[in-house]
């Protein structure tokens, strides 16, 4: 008995094949039936290493066409990989039929991680920002901060960006670039703090291991989307910001264990019913998004392996409707 050949897909494919509009939509219609109650758990496993992290995450999703699929993600973190001339995220993903097992894909999921990490940002923004806001601050310059500028654009209509670095000249070379890639004007700000004050939609993505956004950072009516905080370690917003704003999670129990809510419930600043509620729901028109134009909203994200199973979903789908050209054939058994 033979099967068909497990698709491979490189960074390249799945950059090709993965555009930001498509990846945002993915996203939203995954965070919906999270909220709808119609997707399934997704899980997670971490493992620490010297100089790094692993996890594994896993979940199930069926698609609007009714395909259920099934997608399980092993990514390394390596914060000091930059220096040694490495992506700080590597991994791979495996995509299968949800209905009978069979794998369909294995894809390179760096690539894959940063814009489907970046339209859940971006599904926030649309959600939980002031709908004013056309101004944004992005602090880091690394992989995720491309991704993002690209995924804020699918929703919002930018007027400005500033970034922030704690690498100046790397953030003023950011800024070079992407002013001239996406049209728009974009500065490097001197400090955290006045990229953070000068935008009302701000973006975290740091390997940072204390808090970089505190009291006073942000002003009343931002918007934050925190998504740097993927493990225990791991640490953006000080748990007194986090207190006196509104805090909207990924996945609640999942940021109590390794978020920025992780840190706010630890030092006793927010207890857990503290949290306004969950993303998904919001976007399903079941739960509380911002209720004012003054307060500030947190996205706390730590990745839901259901956006990893929307977009690996996407790859795929396009590979299979072009008819080839992108995606190597491996068989697996004859």
């Amino acid at each position: 008995m033979s099967s068909e050949p497990v698709l491979l897909f490189s960074r390249s494919d799945v950059a090709d094949l993965l555009d930001p509009a498509a990846t945002v939509e993915a996203v939203e219609a995954a965070f919906r039936a999270q909220g709808e109650g119609t997707a399934g758990p997704a899980g997670v496993l971490g493992t620490h290493v010297e100089g790094g992290r692993f996890h594994v995450k896993a979940a199930a999703l069926t698609r609007g066409g009714g395909r259920a699929f099934y997608a399980a993600k092993v990514n390394g973190n390596f914060p000091g990989n930059p220096d040694r001339g490495l992506p700080t995220i590597q991994g791979v993903l495996v995509l299968a039929d949800a209905s009978n097992g069979t794998p369909l894909a294995v894809m390179e999921s760096g690539e894959l991680t940063a814009r489907r990490t970046a339209a859940a940002s971006a599904v926030a923004a649309r959600h939980l920002a002031c709908a004013d806001a056309d101004t944004a601050a992005i602090i880091r310059c690394g992989a995720q901060a491309r991704a993002h500028l690209a995924a804020l654009l699918v929703v919002r209509a930018l007027k400005a960006v500033w970034v922030a670095d704690q690498d100046t000249e790397r953030a003023r070379a950011f800024a070079t670039q992407a002013a001239r890639e996406f049209g728009i004007e974009v500065r490097a700000a001197e400090s955290v703090r006045r990229a953070a004050r000068a935008a009302p939609i701000v973006v975290t993505c740091t390997t940072a291991l204390a808090p970089i956004l505190h009291p006073g950072d942000v002003l009343p009516g931002t918007f934050v989307a925190a998504v740097g905080a993927d493990s225990e370690r791991k640490s953006e917003i000080a748990p007194a910001l986090m207190a006196g704003a509104a805090v909207v999670c990924d996945v609640v129990e999942q940021c109590a264990r390794i978020g920025d809510l992780h840190h706010a419930l630890e030092a006793g600043a927010m207890r857990l019913e503290d949290v306004r509620g969950e993303l998904g729901r919001v976007v399903a028109g079941r739960g509380a998004g911002r209720r004012s134009d003054d307060e500030i909203v947190i996205f706390d994200s730590t990745g839901t392996a259901l956006l990893d199973v929307a977009a690996a979903a996407v790859v795929y789908e396009r590979a299979r409707a072009a008819g080839g050209g992108r995606g190597t054939p491996v068989p697996l058994r004859d």
